[in-house]
């Protein structure tokens, strides 16, 4: 869709909520000469590692895709070997396994739609090096079953939490792994592209909680260059450098740091909002057997990035891409998440594989259907797509057959 059709759609799929306090804080960015990475940036890390991720090392980065290639290669990971991630994911997930020279390979989904642990563990080889999961809409994965997995055969395991800024798992922040045990990732990543529960445009961030590897992350974020020449353009920073490794220019801006410092502050009042209008899709589309409602979980906070409606396709005369052009008739927007992975022409030669066979996934893909959820939306914009949703459910249900 694009940005025309968009803005006149009645309720479109995504609007940001950008306050007055991120448009005055870029403005002073911009007064004070500092617009790439600098103390915005440094803030913005601090404040996300204490107060969102309950880690003590955060690094900003330009996107959740850059900080999944970063963390898989300061952690060594290349070529012969393999890393297990899920096939219901956007296609970053997989290309940066691919970019390091790794292998992927696909576990299937479970119920909730989140990787399998059971899955995880058959697709284990003497390659296996690491395991990504995907905290897919914001709902995390079974992380205690992930971090047992991973202990057991000494795999690292890299949580893609671009869904998940503001969710918990077993009451901690995601990237805060389990206090109570010590079990924890090497590194969670998250995403504030411009559709997430807290954005600055594009952008990023890892979290990490062994110091050695957040030294090697900062390093590799910029060009692989030492420490010192961070700053070396302020008033206390040395002209003399050294490259260190070979890295990468994956750095943050204090242009965007400033959007996200003022979005950072803002994630819980976004995350009860959505939380709330999730609440209230439930409510609607309760004793409908035409249509499903996302899956959640009593001992985690969903943080509902995305609310991705399940249709009950064997009750219904129309399949999912009519009930989209219904809804977008109706002047809905909508999206779908995702494609799996086997789908993309791209990835044939990994889908055609066994070991990456998914038939859970691929029974899942046909029947989602993202609804819009974000904090911009009014409560009448929630009832119009929900009455609208429930309407056209129950204009195309299949009706039992009568017998005289």
């Amino acid at each position: 869709m694009n940005s025309s059709q968009e803005t006149s759609l009645r309720v479109p799929y995504h609007r940001a909520s950008i306050g007055r306090e991120e448009i005055e804080e870029v403005v002073k960015t911009l007064e004070s000469g500092w617009l790439t990475t600098g103390p915005r940036t440094a803030q913005f890390e601090r404040e996300f590692a204490t107060s969102i991720a309950g880690a003590p090392h955060a690094q900003a980065v330009s996107s959740c895709t850059a900080g999944l290639h970063l963390s898989l290669v300061a952690l060594g990971i290349g070529p012969g070997m393999e890393v297990i991630t899920t096939p219901l994911t956007f296609c970053a997930t997989v290309n940066m396994i691919i970019h390091v020279g790794a292998t992927p390979v696909l576990a299937d989904i479970g119920p909730d739609g989140n990787i399998d642990p059971e899955s995880v563990r058959s697709r284990i080889t003497e390659r296996t090096r690491a395991i990504i999961p995907v905290h897919l809409c914001g709902l995390p994965c079974d992380m205690t079953a992930i971090w047992a997995i991973a202990k057991q055969y000494g795999l690292h395991v890299i949580e893609d939490a671009a869904h998940a800024a503001g969710a918990q798992y077993l009451h901690s922040p995601i990237g805060a792994g389990n206090p109570q045990t010590g079990e924890r990732s090497d590194a969670a990543v998250f995403s504030f592209y411009a559709t997430k529960n807290m954005t600055t445009g594009e952008g990023g961030m890892i979290t990490a909680h062994d110091a050695e590897l957040a030294e090697t992350l900062k390093s590799l974020c910029l060009h692989g260059i030492s420490k010192n020449a961070w700053n070396r353009y302020s008033d206390k920073g040395n002209w003399y450098y050294e490259v260190l490794q070979p890295g990468f220019k994956y750095n943050l801006t204090d242009l965007q740091s400033a959007l996200g410092i003022h979005q950072m502050r803002k994630l819980e009042g976004f995350i009860r909002t959505r939380t709330e209008y999730a609440r209230l899709y439930n409510e609607f589309f309760s004793g409908i057997e035409e249509l499903e409602a996302p899956p959640d979980k009593r001992d985690c906070r969903h943080a509902w990035h995305l609310y991705s409606l399940r249709l009950n396709l064997d009750k219904l005369t129309i399949n999912r891409a009519e009930f989209i052009e219904r809804l977008n008739q109706r002047g809905i927007g909508t999206s779908v998440h995702f494609i799996p992975i086997p789908l993309h022409p791209a990835y044939k030669e990994i889908a055609e594989r066994p070991e990456n066979q998914c038939p859970e996934a691929m029974k899942l893909y046909p029947r989602l259907v993202s609804l819009p959820l974000y904090p911009a939306m009014t409560s009448s914009q929630v009832e119009y797509v929900a009455e609208n949703v429930k309407q056209i459910a129950l204009e195309t249900r299949k009706h039992a057959a009568v017998f005289v």
